[in-house]
């Protein structure tokens, strides 16, 4: 008797995961360039062998998105009608075949905004047991933007310095590292000193040696862009140094004056 039931409850265990709806998007993530026009599949099982009436949806959520500005669009079958919300007329559309159980989102033209991660849900009355939606994350992969080098701080001798580099645009963000050449234009071992992080090359005590060419490079998946910055490092000026320019202007503009 202990045997039937178990078999009993085991063959019902099997029937209710078959007798289920099923939606499924094939990846957890999907990367694409900017741009492209692109497919985010997603297919169902219903229990159904001809349901009265299908409701399938797409919405995709970001950390800014407001919570009235998910939905993407909204399929009906029968009857074929697609209400699409204004936010993407013209750029999305659904690819649906109730038979083979597929029901595709289009989307065109993608930008750095559609960062965002989507749903696909189907709801049919009657079968609501199961995974009526699956997710999956759409990463838009940008080229990063040519990075800006600056100098922070005054390059004299003794000083401590950041030379910074910066890419506006990047997706996945940019990762950066620095190389650096003496006056000669010759590749050189950084000092031991030297720290390089998120596009951050501190120097330290710095002396005339330092002086050369330093490059950044910013690099992703996609591909890498570069910025280069002399840097000449001086002897402080004085106070001497100063009064005497201040006093060679004073005296080219009497001359002037005089002429």
């Amino acid at each position: 008797m202990e045997k039937r039931t178990s078999t009993l409850a085991l063959l019902f265990v099997v029937w209710s995961a078959v007798a289920a709806i099923q939606v499924d998007i094939p990846k957890k993530e999907y990367e694409f360039i900017r741009g492209d026009n692109i497919t985010l599949p997603c297919t169902f099982k219903t229990t159904q062998s001809n349901p009265p009436l299908i409701i399938i949806s797409w919405s995709a959520e970001g950390p800014d998105t407001p919570a009235d500005e998910t939905l993407i669009l909204t399929h009906y079958h029968p009857g074929g009608l697609t209400d699409i919300k204004s936010k993407y007329e013209g750029r999305v559309s659904v690819d649906v075949n109730v038979a083979s159980g597929k029901a595709d989102l289009k989307l065109s033209s993608i930008t750095m905004a559609d960062n965002k991660e989507f749903e696909c849900r189907v709801q049919i009355p009657g079968d609501d047991e199961g995974q009526p939606a699956d997710t999956a994350r759409l990463t838009v992969l940008v080229a990063p933007s040519n990075p800006i080098c600056k100098i922070e701080g005054k390059a004299e001798y003794g000083q401590n310095i950041n030379l910074t580099c910066y890419s506006e645009e990047g997706s996945p963000p940019p990762t950066y590292k620095w190389d650096s050449r003496d006056v000669r234009n010759m590749p050189r071992v950084p000092d031991p000193r030297t720290t390089d992080k998120g596009g951050i090359l501190s120097l330290y005590d710095i002396s005339k040696e330092t002086s050369g060419y330093y490059i950044c490079t910013s690099s992703n998946k996609i591909s890498s862009a570069t910025c280069n910055i002399p840097v000449a490092v001086l002897p402080p000026a004085t106070n001497t140094d100063s009064t005497a320019g201040i006093r060679a202007i004073l005296n080219l503009f009497c001359g002037l004056v005089k002429d």
